[in-house]
């Protein structure tokens, strides 16, 4: 808790005595085996709760604080968040709990049906974060007409429903980090052609999904809401990514009288911030995935526009020289901020590459397991379409996979090591399979006892290829095959170094959607 990089860290592996002050979720495994996450749930109009240890193995709750001296002021007569511990015999039972979303309150928006929309989408954003594009205007420009207009042909071709696009609208020239009160989220820059793109992107049954910046100028933002989605909706945009890039405890406020604070992405102030920003775009049905966001604690059943965030190191940071994430570091995500709600993790970089050629420590078939292991609404095909047709065998399986589920089981995993979760689609007899571990090779078996009884399944797996590592140029080794199989088989999956298995169950005579 409280660093500079917001949550943007990797997790630490500690005994509790060596733990200062955590954010939650803080997940620990007792000496017996037995798991413990502490968290909490229906955070609104209350400051974030950290743990800070006390004495021996005793935490308190250290509430993140605001610009003034209270750290939380309320009216008499209120209720806070739910403080959680949920306890199982193991981590894969610890994913298998729903508390921190059943205590929230149900759906406040009504029938959301006919515009909030889970899918995937892939998005003029990997070649910016490699440095190649820019989000200012100029020469390296990438939210171009022409650029996104190749990126619109390429989702249609995909099969795959809508294009992010960062750096469209006027305010990213120059320095914006920590000051984005130039930013406008209502006026495109002149090489961007927001109405004709909204026009192609329909006629290829396409939607843009926009992109608002903020710079951590939140009374900014605040001040542009109703304009800003009431723009995105004119312009057929049914999600918006917003983002608060700023260090940590940087957010500007402006009261009214024109006084400046500085606060918390997690204080009082900058929760209800979040939860007016969710409460405006449902007006416009517009859905929201937060980046720099305020932790998840379940809000997202009271409102479903709410559909991900961010909140954690995602793929962004394998961009990078160096820096990049540890193997280990998606099978820590699945039983610690996971726990709390969906990631926009944006996964899917098959050219296992970033800047100057670095590499990704990865396989080819991990970055598939990724889209089941780690769930989300809304999932980014994050690398580029030249990147794609390289690889259009492993493509395929991201072409196919939903973001919609209406089951989940985890099968197995242990924190930090590995993780084996299925899941199945919804509104779809088809069943998909994915298992990420560590640096080391790993082999589990798993009981196919999810599977519908009496019915057989195509099995389409994706599995490292002999010799896979990602420590090699084998990192892109990849077997693809299929097999029969039903209810009660053992399947053993054998995972290489940084490796991962995808697999899609194929229902016979079953109902299919993407």
């Amino acid at each position: 808790a409280y660093e500079w990089n917001r949550e943007e860290y990797l997790y630490n592996r500690t005994p509790l005595d060596a733990v200062g002050t955590a954010q939650t979720v803080m997940t620990v495994k007792l000496a017996d085996g037995t798991h413990v996450a502490l968290h909490e749930a229906a955070l609104v109009d209350y400051a974030g709760m950290n743990l800070a240890r006390a004495e021996g193995n005793t935490f308190r709750a250290d509430l993140t604080p605001g610009a003034g001296a209270p750290k939380v002021s309320r009216d008499a007569g209120f209720s806070t968040p739910w403080r959680t511990i949920a306890v199982a015999d193991d981590a894969a039972g610890l994913y298998m709990n729903h508390m921190i979303l059943n205590l929230n309150e149900p759906n406040k928006l009504g029938d959301v049906s006919s515009w909030i929309k889970p899918g995937k989408f892939v998005g003029v954003w990997w070649n910016m974060i490699k440095g190649e594009w820019s989000w200012a205007r100029g020469p390296k420009h990438g939210a171009t007409t022409a650029n996104v207009r190749r990126y619109i042909d390429f989702a249609a071709a995909s099969g795959i429903p809508a294009v992010l696009v960062e750096g469209w609208n006027v305010g990213w020239d120059g320095n914006w980090f920590g000051n984005g009160k130039d930013m406008n989220f209502s006026q495109p820059t002149q090489d961007f052609d927001a109405d004709g793109l909204a026009a192609y992107a329909r006629s290829k049954g396409v939607t843009l999904i926009g992109h608002h910046e903020t710079g951590g100028s939140a009374s900014h933002y605040d001040g542009q809401l109703d304009s800003a989605f009431k723009w995105a909706a004119d312009h057929g945009e049914q999600v918006v990514k917003t983002g608060y890039v700023t260090d940590a405890g940087q957010i500007e406020r402006v009261d009214a009288d024109g006084v400046k604070h500085r606060e918390w992405h997690e204080g009082q102030w900058m929760v209800n911030h979040y939860l007016r920003v969710v409460q405006t775009a449902a007006k416009y049905h517009v859905s929201i995935d937060s980046h720099e966001p305020v932790k998840d604690t379940g809000l997202r059943r009271t409102y479903p526009n709410w559909v991900a965030r961010e909140g954690g190191r995602g793929m962004e940071y394998n961009a990078w020289v160096g820096g990049k994430n540890p193997p280990e570091h998606e099978a820590n995500l699945v039983f610690t901020q996971l726990l709390g709600g969906p990631m926009d993790f944006t996964p899917g970089v098959l050219s296992l590459s970033g800047s100057e050629g670095s590499t990704i420590h990865s396989t080819i078939a991990k970055q598939l397991a990724l889209y089941v292991v780690l769930y989300s609404p809304v999932v980014m095909a994050a690398d580029t379409p030249e990147n794609y047709a390289k690889y259009p065998g492993p493509f395929q399986f991201i072409k196919d996979v939903p973001t919609d589920w209406s089951d989940t089981r985890a099968l197995n995993g242990e924190v930090g090591d590995y993780v084996t979760i299925a899941r199945k689609a919804k509104g779809s007899d088809d069943w998909y399979l994915g298992a990420v571990g560590d640096e080391q090779a790993r082999s589990s078996k798993v009981t196919l006892d999810f599977l519908d009884a009496g019915r057989s399944y195509t099995a389409e797996i994706y599995r490292d290829g002999p010799g896979a590592d990602y420590r090699t140029e084998a990192r892109h080794a990849i077997v693809i095959e299929k097999k029969q199989v039903k209810k009660g088989d053992v399947l053993s999956l054998d995972l290489a170094p940084g490796g991962g298995q995808a697999i899609r169950f194929v229902a016979s005579g079953g109902k299919r959607k993407r």
